[in-house]
């Protein structure tokens, strides 16, 4: 039974905004000035406190909401309503408890009207792909927390998205559990070339998972204060990498940026 399909864009930006502006009614922007972009294939994590802007990015992403100014495209064109080409994974457990994981997992492809012939493959090759095949006839309530998480990223995959949005998915593990996710999400998103905009205010989640980090600070209104490309490469060992010296140093340079971010945020409140 054949796999699922790799994304077949190797070159060119998923997901872009330029001098992007967004607020919420007669109150301050959350956000002003932004520029960024998500390349095909890219894993790109939003790192900064919590209250940032860093969900209202994704939910500009998913079409969830409009900016006040700025252009805002996907695949080169501008983001019209909700965004079907985008699969978001939060930390709450969405999973339908009174239905098996097999499923939930098929749950976004039935509501596609895929056939059942089309559909079963597919289950069969995430539950298969995410260590999930003696879960398929269990319910949400059976499953530990790591099971939980990895049919929910089934869920979110199964259509194959051109761009997988993730927002704080693991908060709620502990440590180990988080640690065993961050490979488990790694090999499988590097496996389909899957982009990735993930948000975290973990500087060692970020520094592990990531391709390139955009730190959001600065604010009100916050912005993009830093992007930083991360030398670990795509096929990185993260049991190991975790005690390499230049995961470190990127850590420390993270937080130094989270820092300075936070100190020029707290001088202007004062003024």
């Amino acid at each position: 039974m054949n796999e699922p399909l790799a994304q077949t864009q190797v070159n060119g930006n998923i997901f872009e905004v330029a001098d992007l502006c967004i607020g919420f009614g007669d109150r301050e922007d959350i956000l002003r000035n932004v520029t960024m972009k998500v390349r095909a294939g890219e894993f790109v994590t939003l790192l900064g406190p919590s209250g940032c802007g860093k969900t209202t990015i994704l939910n500009l992403a998913a079409g969830l909401i409009r900016p006040r100014s700025g252009h805002v495209r996907f695949e080169g064109k501008p983001i019209e309503g909700f965004n079907t080409s985008a699969g978001y994974m939060t930390q709450d457990d969405t999973l339908l408890p009174w239905r098996t994981v097999a499923a939930n997992i098929s749950l976004p492809l039935r509501l596609r009207g895929v056939p059942k012939a089309e559909i079963r493959s597919k289950v069969d090759s995430y539950l298969r792909m995410l260590d999930l095949e003696h879960a398929r006839t269990l319910f949400p309530g059976q499953l530990s927390g790591g099971m939980r998480r990895r049919a929910l990223l089934a869920r979110s995959m199964i259509y194959e998205p051109t761009l997988l949005l993730m927002d704080e998915p693991f908060a709620a593990l502990d440590a180990q559990m988080r640690q065993l996710m961050h490979m488990e999400l790694r090999r499988t998103v590097t496996r389909l070339n899957q982009a990735v905009l993930f948000v975290t205010h973990d500087i060692a989640e970020a520094a592990a998972l990531s391709d390139r980090v955009l730190v959001v600070g600065g604010g009100p209104p916050g912005g993009i204060v830093a992007d930083i490309d991360l030398p670990f490469g795509r096929d990185r060992d993260l049991a190991a990498l975790r005690f390499d010296k230049e995961f470190f140093e990127v850590e420390r340079e993270l937080h130094d940026i989270l820092l300075t971010a936070k100190l020029r945020a707290s001088a202007g409140t004062e003024r």
